[in-house]
């Protein structure tokens, strides 16, 4: 009955083992296999593709907010459309889960006194993934360098959570730490062992001194809540830059409808994102032979024909937008291309304001040199009140103030040299770090931040103090009563407490009950010896 539990424990390793280095057979009890060196470089590989995978998961999550971006890149080169998030996010979900289960297997091996001998096919999967991670890395530095600022923007709301979590691993790892520490039998691998784990100990006690987000702060503090500007209009619930989407925008609660404007072949001024049609369109269908073709090539009426609602059926732009209802659908299939001058009239009938960049036509274009001017006079020229209008191309500015001087001039940025005083400031949001919204609001300047998507991010620019956030997911935002989430500075400065005292505790009883157990293995030393057989003696002689 006394060697059941070992029989057990030595089945369990035994599994174990056969999951890690997938070795089935029968081992000799005479045959005594110890972890090698180069074992413990493929376990450092194992700790290094793990580590990897989950800040390539990390990363994934933070570039949900722009992936839209380089869904329309990539389609754009290719010419085949693909939301990426679902390759990005399932594929850096199972690397990280792959590998922790690898490192919780070694862990209890090693626990269980078992050699760390991995198999080849585990070796060649870790390879592979610490390739495809670096590999996604590179491309993000050479194609995607922006995102490294939306990444370290990310850590002010994320910091907070980050440090605990850290907390949490280093305490798990204290008992193999501390085993290793107190099997090792040479001074110098015990040395550099501690003097590791006491230096990543104190580095993450101590980061919360580093920590800094406009979250953490008073309720009573918190800014109004940020306007909504509708990006291209809500293009989660209808096809974008079309009628249809500016009335979805109006209804999620949208001040403002942004959008882009090029001009047609005949000097008609019309919504469009694209340099080429076949993105929004079926151009590929009515001018199969003109696809390629700059937007505005094309002549109002042939613009009139091509309808923009269809695609968005059959290949919807994001991911996790709510399933359309019948009758939205078939408002869908007759959205057209808009003019500039049919989107005013309707936007002021809803009460909406509208932003607009210009995108000039080739040099070639008849309208190259004139596209503001013929721009300003369809504006003009519906009547509508200038104050609707938000102006932000920067190019031919201070005509267009000087013939609609009631048009609101929006600026991408603030020059020392400007003469005017800019009442409104439309910046990208990664540049959050580098402006001071506070004094800038006390400046009565506001300030706008594109593109939010995300609540997490949204919240953020909300504690920050921003004046109006633009958004393809208006309908996400307007819901949110509250940032996700706003701790005092006192409340945050006593979890930071606990939870670095409550890690450090246990740590301090790991390591001692580890030495204790190490005397334990260890048995009774030369001294205990005499002192046993004295006391032998003395019953002897007596």
């Amino acid at each position: 009955m006394a060697e059941s539990p070992s029989r057990c424990a030595s089945a369990g390793a035994r599994c174990l083992l056969n999951l890690y280095s997938c070795r089935w057979g029968q081992r000799s009890k005479k045959e005594k296999v110890q972890t090698s060196k180069c074992d413990c470089a493929w376990l450092g590989l194992l700790a290094g593709a793990f580590l990897l995978s989950l800040g390539w998961l990390y990363i994934g999550l933070v570039l949900l907010n722009d992936l839209h971006n380089l869904n329309e890149f990539l389609f754009r080169h290719w010419g085949h459309w693909m939301d990426w998030s679902l390759v990005l996010l399932p594929v850096a979900s199972v690397l990280v889960t792959y590998s922790s289960l690898l490192l919780l297997l070694a862990l209890l091996l090693h626990l269980c006194g078992q050699p760390l001998r991995l198999h080849w096919l585990h070796k060649g999967l870790l390879l592979a993934t610490v390739l495809l991670v670096a590999t996604a890395l590179v491309g993000l530095e050479i194609q995607w360098q922006e995102e490294w600022r939306s990444l370290r923007l990310s850590l002010q709301a994320t910091a907070p959570f980050l440090h605990i979590g850290a907390a949490a691993a280093l305490t798990l790892l204290a008992w193999p730490a501390a085993e290793a520490f107190y099997r090792s039998q040479r001074r110098g691998p015990k040395v550099l062992l501690l003097l590791l784990f006491i230096s990543a100990a104190l580095a993450i006690y101590l980061a919360p001194l580093g920590i800094s987000s406009p979250c953490l702060m008073e309720y009573g503090q918190l800014p109004p809540k940020p306007k909504l500007v509708g990006h291209r209009g809500a293009p989660m619930l209808a096809p974008e830059n079309t009628l249809m989407s500016l009335r979805k925008t109006a209804e999620c609660g949208a001040s403002v409808f942004e959008t882009d404007v090029m001009v047609s072949s005949d000097g008609v001024p019309f919504l469009m994102h694209d340099e080429r049609l076949d993105r929004t369109t079926d151009v590929a269908s009515v001018f199969p032979a003109r696809a390629a073709g700059h937007s505005s090539d094309f002549s109002w009426a042939e613009l009139k024909r091509l309808n923009a609602g269809t695609w968005f059926l059959e290949r919807r732009p994001f991911w996790g937008a709510r399933k359309l209802s019948n009758p939205e659908q078939q408002e869908v299939e007759n959205q057209t291309v808009p003019s500039l001058r049919e989107l005013l009239v309707a936007a002021a009938a809803l009460n909406l304001s509208i932003m607009f960049d210009l995108r000039r036509p080739p040099p070639n274009h008849t309208y190259h040199h004139t596209f503001v001017n013929c721009t300003l006079d369809t504006v003009l020229s519906t009547g509508v009140p200038q104050a609707m209008v938000l102006w932000l191309p920067d190019e031919d500015r201070t005509e267009v103030q000087l013939r609609a001087p009631g048009l609101r001039q929006v600026y991408g940025q603030r020059k020392q040299d400007r003469t005017e005083r800019p009442q409104l400031l439309n910046l990208p949001y990664q540049d959050l770090p580098l402006t001071d919204i506070h004094r800038l609001r006390a400046d009565n300047i506001s300030v706008n931040l594109f593109v939010v998507n995300k609540p997490w991010l949204f919240s953020l620019l909300w504690c920050a103090g921003a004046a109006s956030v633009t958004t393809n997911a208006c309908q996400l935002l307007q819901q949110l009563a509250h940032p996700v989430w706003l701790i005092p500075p006192q409340t945050y400065r006593i979890i930071w407490v606990t939870s670095d005292c409550a890690s450090a505790l246990t740590l301090l009883w790991v390591f001692l009950l580890q030495g204790r157990c190490a005397r334990q293995r260890a048995g009774p030393g030369p001294e205990s010896a005499v002192v046993l057989l004295t006391r032998t003696d003395t019953m002897a002689l007596a």
